[in-house]
């Protein structure tokens, strides 16, 4: 079973940068891992920010981020990141990594795909 460890939150001004870990401990390979981060306002449904394929050769971003967070893979150091610059007070919440073994190379939109989860980081972004 993965046991998914995120890092790498904490409290930014506007305009500032982030980077998240998500670091994956794995019986299996972690290349046939489908993967995404989602995040989670108070009051809020957990939405996707950004998912990648099990090799990182296809990734999706919600269009709320794009052009301004990076998701990629580091499979030899079985460790996903999310990197976020420009970042907003509407990008505060509470950053989760999924995780899903799935050896398809297809990415994962939806948070009840993924089967495995971190427990979050807090990220807050004052303005």
């Amino acid at each position: 079973q993965v046991q998914l460890v995120e890092s790498g939150g904490g409290l930014v001004q506007a305009g500032g940068s982030l980077r998240l870990s998500c670091a994956a401990a794995s019986g299996r390979a972690f290349t046939n891992y489908a993967m995404g981060w989602f995040r989670q306002a108070p009051g809020k449904e957990r939405d996707l920010v950004a998912a990648t394929s099990r090799n990182g050769g296809d990734t999706r971003y919600a269009d709320s981020v794009k052009g301004r967070f990076t998701l990629f893979r580091d499979n030899t150091k079985n460790t996903m990141y999310l990197q976020m610059n420009s970042l907003k007070p509407e990008d505060t919440a509470v950053y989760y990594c999924a995780a899903r073994f799935f050896p398809q190379t297809i990415v994962l939109l939806s948070a009840d795909s993924y089967d495995l989860w971190g427990q979050g980081t807090q990220v807050t972004v004052s303005s």
